[in-house]
């Protein structure tokens, strides 16, 4: 890469953004512009300065970062947002996803992870550390049951899209993008919407 990826660091805890702008600012590839210990400073950062990644603890006082990162989805769609967490439950990983996060992290994950992590989700891909790709690598149902308009839905499940932008997207109610995901999770053999999202994002095309 021949510019540098402007990140800016979330996380309420100084020490932390302190280690993390270390590590990352030891690679030329890198420059860390701005840091924040909230969501709302973080929006203001993002504003003054050329940000192209956000690096997203969750747990923070006030608007977690979860809620922090549907904000930037909003504010700042052509920002890209990788969660650093603490939390290795498929749980999380599932929410950051709808909220638009483009990875996840744990934060006690090699260092080189990081590395990797932000050169994938800038090269438009998504980032799970090792041991959440363990967990989201567990066989799946085919999912050659599913009609054409299933799958669409399905392909925008794997993008992050909530029921009303899915609906927007493909001209139908949100009722109707409900009783679709209803469907495809009783044709898959899916229980809970995490599942949902873990298959959505492994298989759709």
């Amino acid at each position: 890469m021949t510019n540098t990826i402007k990140i800016l660091l979330v996380d309420d805890h100084p020490l932390v953004r302190d280690g993390l702008r270390a590590r990352l600012e030891a690679m030329p590839q890198f420059e860390v512009v701005a840091e924040a210990g909230g969501a709302a400073e973080a929006l203001e950062q993002a504003a003054r300065h050329p940000v192209d990644l956000v690096l997203m603890d969750i747990n923070m006082r006030g608007t977690n970062g979860i809620e922090a990162t549907a904000l930037f989805r909003q504010a700042f769609p052509r920002i890209a947002v990788l969660i650093l967490s603490m939390h290795d439950k498929v749980e999380y990983v599932s929410q950051a996803i709808q909220a638009g996060a483009r990875g996840y992290v744990l934060k006690d994950a090699p260092g080189k992870d990081i590395v990797v992590a932000i050169e994938t989700v800038m090269s438009g891909g998504i980032y799970y550390s090792a041991a959440l790709a363990r967990q989201l690598a567990q066989p799946q149902t085919q999912d050659n049951q599913l009609t054409t308009r299933e799958h669409e839905v399905l392909r925008h499940i794997a993008n992050g899209e909530s029921n009303k932008q899915i609906a927007r997207a493909l001209d139908l109610s949100v009722r109707t993008v409900e009783t679709h995901r209803l469907n495809i999770k009783r044709k898959l053999g899916i229980e809970g919407q995490a599942e949902l999202i873990r298959f959505a994002v492994q298989n759709a095309q």
